[in-house]
């Protein structure tokens, strides 16, 4: 019984010290040649890459729900198309994931995925994940900050 308490109160200290370093604003990064607004709503655009993560607020944490997250990258080849393009909403939590084949290098830049976030009262934040080699998943918290 002693460790089960001990092992919750560990798992509490943690997630508690997570989400205080999570609620830095995501660091912007450039919007790219090939974002195009409106892009069809879904949650997967290929198959072995999952991103996954939550739409948080600077200000105190706390999730947001309904924000529109807009993602772009490349296509296996290195060539962009509508076929890459796509749109969600975060959970009621704040949570989003994507699936999508794990994006290439091309012309010299690495492998990385565009991200636009919105929703009202918020800064637009635009950002770009860039995946750690040979990986087939990761979290990614995207932390904007009010208006």
């Amino acid at each position: 019984m002693r460790v089960i308490i001990c092992s919750l109160m560990f798992l509490i200290l943690l997630q508690n010290a997570t989400m205080a370093l999570t609620c830095r604003p995501t660091a912007p990064d450039e919007l790219g040649l090939f974002y195009r607004p409106d892009a069809a709503e879904r949650t997967s655009v290929g198959k072995g890459y999952v991103l996954a993560g939550s739409v948080r607020s600077s200000a105190d944490c706390s999730p947001i729900s309904h924000a529109k997250v807009e993602f772009w990258m490349a296509g296996p080849y290195g060539e962009y198309g509508e076929e890459f393009l796509e749109t969600l909403f975060s959970s009621r939590t704040g949570a989003f994931r994507l699936e999508n084949h794990p994006p290439p290098p091309y012309f010299g830049r690495p492998p990385h995925i565009h991200i636009r976030v919105s929703v009202p009262g918020f800064r637009v934040l635009v950002t770009q994940h860039y995946p750690e080699p040979d990986s087939t998943a990761a979290v990614f918290d995207l932390v904007f900050v009010p208006k």
